[in-house]
């Protein structure tokens, strides 16, 4: 019976986001990464702690796709939003940066890595040209644009001058699977997935060529039209959060710490974005 009411949650929280809620209800949603109720289960205590902090009324809104979060981004109806870099900059322009995450090792940033087959014959970067790469996706940040931005650094542009494959279900461990099996040379993940396809693949058989360039972390963004006052509450009352915090553990991470729009630069220079002019 439990399942069933949460089933019929899902839906409805689902539903309400293709409506127009009241001005005094604030959207909260973030990249669909996980199921349904598993992405509820991580909002639903941060819109409670943040309508009892700013005095108005957050609701959780769960998305069907990453392409229907962009897009309500876009279109303002989402107030509150919590997303990777690579979709943040391209929102930028709606949504305004307020905080950005930190987990584990890396804190604030993460970066990508470039494996390649322990016997691989590939002993430097340089020799990457003209060889089959297999990324994670061409909008991941750990497991594409750290690594191409890195080489592209290094004078080596990975779009023109090497064969690029994205893996199957766009999953760093299918990266890994494709080096081990000799169907590429090499493969870009995010350096914590190392060992994600440990159980399949030895680890003494995957050796890290290089170590990518740091990437700013995942970020809370709110519409820049949003009421000032609005702004800096929410921004206060998630710095104010203290690592442990039931809030931050539904999150699954360890704090947020106050974020600005150049941090999010590195991204955009990857992906040959125009840098913003600023004041």
């Amino acid at each position: 019976m439990k399942k069933i009411l949460i089933s019929i949650l899902m839906v409805l929280i689902v539903s309400s986001s293709a409506k127009v809620l009241a001005k005094d209800v604030y959207t909260l949603s973030m990249l669909p990464r996980y199921a349904p109720e598993e992405i509820y289960n991580r909002l639903a205590p941060l819109a409670k702690f943040l309508s009892e902090k700013i005095g108005i009324t957050v609701e959780p809104v769960v998305e069907r796709s990453y392409s229907e979060y962009e897009k309500r981004l876009k279109n303002k109806n989402i107030t509150i939003g919590y997303q990777n870099p690579s979709v943040y900059i391209r929102i930028s322009d709606i949504h305004e940066v307020l905080a950005m995450v930190l987990k584990g090792k890396g804190g604030d940033k993460f970066r990508g890595v470039i494996i390649v087959r322990e016997d691989s014959p590939i002993v430097s970067t340089d020799a990457l040209k003209n060889k089959k790469i297999c990324i994670v996706s061409y909008t991941s940040t750990g497991g594409y644009l750290s690594s191409k931005l890195a080489l592209m650094r290094e004078g080596i542009d990975v779009e023109k001058e090497c064969t690029l494959s994205e893996a199957v279900d766009s999953k760093q461990e299918n990266v890994i699977l494709s080096v081990f099996t000799g169907e590429v040379d090499a493969g870009f993940i995010r350096e914590s997935a190392l060992n994600m396809a440990d159980k399949y693949v030895p680890p003494s058989k995957i050796r890290v060529l290089a170590y990518s360039s740091w990437m700013p972390n995942y970020c809370l963004s709110v519409k820049r039209d949003l009421p000032a006052k609005d702004k800096k509450a929410i921004q206060e009352a998630v710095i104010s959060l203290k690592k442990d915090d039931p809030v931050l553990k539904a999150l699954k991470i360890d704090s947020f710490r106050i974020a600005t729009d150049e941090e999010y630069d590195p991204v955009r220079e990857a992906v040959g974005m125009e840098i913003p002019k600023r004041k």
